[in-house]
Protein backbone atom coordinates (compact mmCIF):
# COMPACT_ATOMS: atom_id res chain seq x y z
CA UNK A 1 0.00 0.00 0.00
CA UNK A 2 0.99 3.29 -0.70
CA UNK A 3 0.76 5.52 2.58
CA UNK A 4 1.69 8.99 1.27
CA UNK A 5 -1.24 8.55 -2.09
CA UNK A 6 -3.19 7.64 0.50
CA UNK A 7 -2.92 10.59 2.84
CA UNK A 8 -2.62 12.83 -0.22
CA UNK A 9 -6.08 11.73 -1.01
CA UNK A 10 -7.50 12.48 2.47
CA UNK A 11 -5.90 15.81 2.08
CA UNK A 12 -7.60 16.75 -0.89
CA UNK A 13 -10.58 15.90 0.13
CA UNK A 14 -10.25 17.72 3.86
CA UNK A 15 -9.72 21.28 1.73
CA UNK A 16 -12.90 21.00 0.13
CA UNK A 17 -14.89 19.48 3.07
CA UNK A 18 -13.31 22.21 5.28
CA UNK A 19 -14.67 24.83 2.64
CA UNK A 20 -18.03 23.30 2.71
CA UNK A 21 -18.02 23.65 6.79
CA UNK A 22 -16.78 27.27 6.23
CA UNK A 23 -19.99 28.33 3.80
CA UNK A 24 -22.29 26.53 6.03
CA UNK A 25 -21.56 28.41 9.05
CA UNK A 26 -21.93 31.53 7.36
CA UNK A 27 -24.77 31.14 5.81
CA UNK A 28 -26.17 30.82 9.32
CA UNK A 29 -25.63 34.19 10.14
CA UNK A 30 -28.12 34.83 7.19
CA UNK A 31 -31.65 33.18 7.57
CA UNK A 32 -33.37 33.51 4.78
CA UNK A 33 -30.42 35.45 3.54
CA UNK A 34 -30.99 38.72 5.86
CA UNK A 35 -28.21 40.71 7.51
CA UNK A 36 -30.39 42.23 10.30
CA UNK A 37 -31.17 39.25 12.38
CA UNK A 38 -27.23 38.78 13.32
CA UNK A 39 -27.04 42.58 13.90
CA UNK A 40 -29.95 42.30 16.37
CA UNK A 41 -28.97 39.22 18.45
CA UNK A 42 -31.82 37.06 16.85
CA UNK A 43 -29.42 33.98 16.22
CA UNK A 44 -28.89 30.77 18.01
CA UNK A 45 -25.93 30.88 20.35
CA UNK A 46 -24.45 27.82 18.72
CA UNK A 47 -23.68 30.13 15.58
CA UNK A 48 -21.73 32.23 17.23
CA UNK A 49 -19.17 29.26 18.52
CA UNK A 50 -18.18 29.33 15.15
CA UNK A 51 -17.86 25.11 14.48
CA UNK A 52 -17.74 25.27 10.98
CA UNK A 53 -15.66 28.08 10.58
CA UNK A 54 -13.12 27.56 13.17
CA UNK A 55 -13.35 23.73 14.22
CA UNK A 56 -14.66 22.12 10.39
CA UNK A 57 -12.77 24.85 8.71
CA UNK A 58 -9.47 26.04 9.76
CA UNK A 59 -8.15 23.59 11.64
CA UNK A 60 -8.61 21.26 8.80
CA UNK A 61 -6.93 23.49 6.63
CA UNK A 62 -3.75 22.25 8.84
CA UNK A 63 -4.02 18.90 8.86
CA UNK A 64 -5.20 19.08 4.99
CA UNK A 65 -1.93 20.51 3.76
CA UNK A 66 0.34 18.66 5.74
CA UNK A 67 -1.31 15.58 3.61
CA UNK A 68 -1.27 17.34 0.60
CA UNK A 69 2.51 18.34 1.28
CA UNK A 70 3.21 14.83 1.34
CA UNK A 71 3.18 14.11 -2.55
CA UNK A 72 5.74 17.51 -2.56
CA UNK A 73 8.87 15.20 -1.16
CA UNK A 74 10.47 12.30 -3.07
CA UNK A 75 10.84 9.41 -0.68
CA UNK A 76 14.38 8.03 -2.18
CA UNK A 77 15.36 11.74 -1.19
CA UNK A 78 14.86 11.22 2.71
CA UNK A 79 17.72 10.05 4.47
CA UNK A 80 17.33 7.25 6.88
CA UNK A 81 14.08 7.20 8.32
CA UNK A 82 13.21 10.62 7.47
CA UNK A 83 10.08 8.80 5.22
CA UNK A 84 8.93 7.43 8.49
CA UNK A 85 9.18 10.27 10.12
CA UNK A 86 7.18 12.48 7.95
CA UNK A 87 4.62 10.00 8.03
CA UNK A 88 3.96 9.48 11.92
CA UNK A 89 4.42 13.93 12.30
CA UNK A 90 1.50 13.69 10.21
CA UNK A 91 -0.19 12.22 12.91
CA UNK A 92 -0.15 14.74 15.00
CA UNK A 93 -1.97 16.95 12.14
CA UNK A 94 -4.72 14.54 11.70
CA UNK A 95 -5.17 14.77 15.42
CA UNK A 96 -5.25 18.43 15.00
CA UNK A 97 -8.30 17.84 12.72
CA UNK A 98 -9.86 15.00 14.89
CA UNK A 99 -9.87 17.32 17.55
CA UNK A 100 -11.54 20.42 15.19
CA UNK A 101 -13.97 18.16 13.40
CA UNK A 102 -14.88 16.57 17.01
CA UNK A 103 -15.48 20.25 18.02
CA UNK A 104 -17.61 21.23 14.57
CA UNK A 105 -19.60 17.79 15.05
CA UNK A 106 -20.36 18.53 19.04
CA UNK A 107 -21.35 22.44 18.47
CA UNK A 108 -23.56 21.75 15.55
CA UNK A 109 -25.56 18.09 17.30
CA UNK A 110 -25.92 20.84 20.25
CA UNK A 111 -27.34 23.43 17.59
CA UNK A 112 -30.00 20.93 16.33
CA UNK A 113 -30.97 19.69 19.81
CA UNK A 114 -31.76 23.50 21.06
CA UNK A 115 -33.53 24.75 17.87
CA UNK A 116 -33.08 28.36 16.74
CA UNK A 117 -34.27 31.33 18.91
CA UNK A 118 -37.06 32.69 17.00
CA UNK A 119 -40.17 35.27 17.58
CA UNK A 120 -42.80 33.15 18.37
CA UNK A 121 -47.28 33.48 18.69
CA UNK A 122 -45.95 35.56 22.48
CA UNK A 123 -44.54 37.89 20.39
CA UNK A 124 -40.82 36.93 22.41
CA UNK A 125 -37.67 36.16 20.91
CA UNK A 126 -36.68 32.96 22.88
CA UNK A 127 -35.71 29.61 21.87
CA UNK A 128 -39.24 27.52 21.46
CA UNK A 129 -37.82 24.01 21.03
CA UNK A 130 -35.45 24.13 23.79
CA UNK A 131 -37.01 22.23 26.79
CA UNK A 132 -38.39 19.32 23.80
CA UNK A 133 -34.80 17.47 23.92
CA UNK A 134 -34.75 17.72 20.34
CA UNK A 135 -38.20 16.15 19.63
CA UNK A 136 -38.94 18.79 17.41
CA UNK A 137 -36.91 17.26 14.80
CA UNK A 138 -39.65 14.90 14.04
CA UNK A 139 -42.51 16.98 14.32
CA UNK A 140 -42.83 19.79 11.40
CA UNK A 141 -45.99 20.46 12.84
CA UNK A 142 -44.48 22.20 15.42
CA UNK A 143 -42.50 24.59 13.42
CA UNK A 144 -44.57 26.88 12.60
CA UNK A 145 -44.47 28.21 15.86
CA UNK A 146 -41.87 29.93 14.80
CA UNK A 147 -43.13 33.27 13.02
CA UNK A 148 -39.57 35.21 12.56
CA UNK A 149 -37.30 34.85 10.81
CA UNK A 150 -39.43 33.07 8.16
CA UNK A 151 -38.41 29.43 8.25
CA UNK A 152 -35.71 29.62 10.82
CA UNK A 153 -36.08 26.48 11.61
CA UNK A 154 -35.57 25.22 8.45
CA UNK A 155 -32.35 27.10 7.85
CA UNK A 156 -31.16 25.45 11.29
CA UNK A 157 -32.27 22.53 10.54
CA UNK A 158 -30.47 21.72 7.37
CA UNK A 159 -27.30 24.37 7.90
CA UNK A 160 -26.43 22.42 10.90
CA UNK A 161 -27.02 18.86 9.65
CA UNK A 162 -24.51 19.84 7.11
CA UNK A 163 -22.03 20.84 9.50
CA UNK A 164 -22.76 17.53 11.31
CA UNK A 165 -22.54 15.54 8.61
CA UNK A 166 -19.16 17.12 6.96
CA UNK A 167 -17.46 16.76 10.92
CA UNK A 168 -18.39 13.53 10.81
CA UNK A 169 -16.83 12.57 7.66
CA UNK A 170 -13.87 15.02 8.56
CA UNK A 171 -13.90 13.15 11.92
CA UNK A 172 -13.03 9.65 9.87
CA UNK A 173 -11.04 10.80 7.55
CA UNK A 174 -8.67 12.32 9.77
CA UNK A 175 -9.19 9.03 12.12
CA UNK A 176 -8.32 6.95 8.68
CA UNK A 177 -5.31 9.25 8.49
CA UNK A 178 -3.95 8.59 11.95
CA UNK A 179 -4.09 4.56 11.23
CA UNK A 180 -2.02 5.42 7.38
CA UNK A 181 0.71 7.68 9.35
CA UNK A 182 1.41 5.47 12.01
CA UNK A 183 1.11 1.91 9.43
CA UNK A 184 3.31 4.36 6.87
CA UNK A 185 5.80 4.97 9.84
CA UNK A 186 6.40 1.12 11.02
CA UNK A 187 5.98 0.38 7.23
CA UNK A 188 7.84 2.55 5.34
CA UNK A 189 6.97 5.71 3.35
CA UNK A 190 7.67 4.25 -0.26
CA UNK A 191 5.29 2.18 -2.71
CA UNK A 192 7.64 -0.29 -3.95
CA UNK A 193 10.57 -2.79 -1.85
CA UNK A 194 13.15 -0.93 -3.57
CA UNK A 195 12.05 2.51 -2.26
CA UNK A 196 12.04 1.31 1.31
CA UNK A 197 14.91 1.52 3.71
CA UNK A 198 15.87 0.03 6.91
CA UNK A 199 16.13 1.62 10.05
Amino acid sequence: MCYDKCARGIGHSLVWLAILCIVANILLYFPNGETRYASEDHLSQFVWFFSGIVGGGLLIFLPAFVFIGLEQGDCCGYENCGKRRVMLSSVLAALTGIAGSGYCVIVAALGLVEGPICLDSSNQWNYTFANTQGQYLLDKSTWSQCIEPKHVVEWNVSLFSILLALGGIEFILCLIQVINGVLGGICGYCCTHHQQYDC
